[in-house]
């Protein structure tokens, strides 16, 4: 009878420590997804992000000196191809289905090669809706229309002004002697006519190029979208101490921009962003495949999503998605889609 009575004692014992280890527990479960962290990252409680447009900045070199640029060269690293493309799949998987290659210049790595090599991925393996590069076009030759023309859906040349003493000013240029950057433009124009590509101008209105109207050129060039955007400063990019850049001398106000917009009016594939659009409404991938928030009015990263997934870096990119779908972000972005007479 005291063995059974004893056994009975022990049993209670057990049992009352089972369940406060078992209560400990669900306690620190549920205060942990309160305020989850992986790595230093807050997961997020709020909607899920699904990354449908990304630009992935996979290079900060460039051969220009454009004095307003806003993604400049404070390193020159750039992924291991095997380890972007595993970042790319991982954003497919996640719902991406437009991936935009920019940088620095995008064909500067590689002679282009190693672009070649993520562009022909993206549409061939991956088999994404749309693949395109914003480029400055100084370094672009046919060969790699040639090998590379068919995997990609739009190819936007940066182009500020059509006066060639403007974009030196700028420092769209190559240097004394140098090769004309509107003679190149209109080169690139014909080879994505002949190679099946459509054709983006992309103008960053600024100081020196306010006063000019650019509408004959356009209309000469004919582009499916020409994207105008304000000159936009940002910390530690193109102002402040620890800058590359300064660009405040380049710097515009919202009224200039809208005289410059309402001179344009009449373009019909012009496409307008102010800052307030343009600052956290884009994806956007640094070298090391982080999310930049812009927020703060600087960039501050995320964690590499191939470290902590996509849901988690997405957490921490600052994205706008009502400015998103405002601003136009999805459009028909295909080029079997545009209908396009080649």
């Amino acid at each position: 009878m005291i063995i059974s009575y004893r056994f009975f004692i022990g049993i209670i014992y057990y049992v009352s420590g089972f369940l406060s280890s078992l209560i400990k527990y669900l306690k620190y479960i549920f205060l942990s997804n309160s305020s989850c962290k992986l790595q230093g990252n807050t997961v997020s409680k709020h909607k899920k992000i699904i990354p449908k447009s990304v630009n992935y900045h996979f290079t900060r070199q460039c051969n220009y000196q454009c004095g307003f640029c806003f993604h400049t060269a404070l390193n020159s690293y750039v992924l291991p191809l095997d380890d972007a493309k595993r970042g790319l799949r991982m954003l497919t998987s996640s719902g991406m289905e437009k991936i935009n290659f920019s940088g620095g210049e995008p064909f500067i790595h590689e002679r282009g090669e190693y672009l070649g090599h993520l562009v022909q991925f993206c549409k061939q393996d991956l088999q994404l809706p749309s693949v395109s590069i914003v480029s400055n076009g100084s370094l672009i030759r046919e060969s790699w229309f040639k090998k590379y023309g068919e995997y990609l859906d739009i190819l936007a040349i940066s182009c500020d002004s059509f006066d060639e003493d403007t974009n030196k000013v700028i420092g769209r240029g190559q240097g004394q002697g140098g090769r004309s950057h509107v003679d190149k433009l209109r080169k690139i124009r014909d080879w994505c006519d002949q190679y099946r590509v459509a054709f983006k101008v992309n103008t960053v209105v600024n100081t020196y190029n306010i006063d000019e109207d650019m509408s004959e050129n356009i209309g000469c060039l004919n582009p499916v979208r020409w994207k105008v955007f304000q000159c936009l400063l940002l910390e530690g990019e193109n102002v402040g101490p620890t800058a590359l850049r300064n660009a405040e001398r380049f710097y515009i106000s919202d009224e200039q921009f809208q005289t410059f917009l309402e001179r344009h009016s009449h373009v019909s594939c012009l496409v307008p962003e102010s800052n307030t659009k343009m600052q956290n409404s884009y994806l956007i991938l640094d070298e090391y495949m982080r999310f930049l928030d812009c927020r703060s009015g600087a960039k501050k990263p995320s964690l590499s999503l191939l470290d902590v997934g996509v849901a988690n870096a997405l957490d921490h990119s600052g994205f706008d998605e009502k400015m998103f779908k405002k601003r136009g972000g999805v459009y028909t972005w295909s080029k079997k889609d545009l209908l396009l007479d080649w």
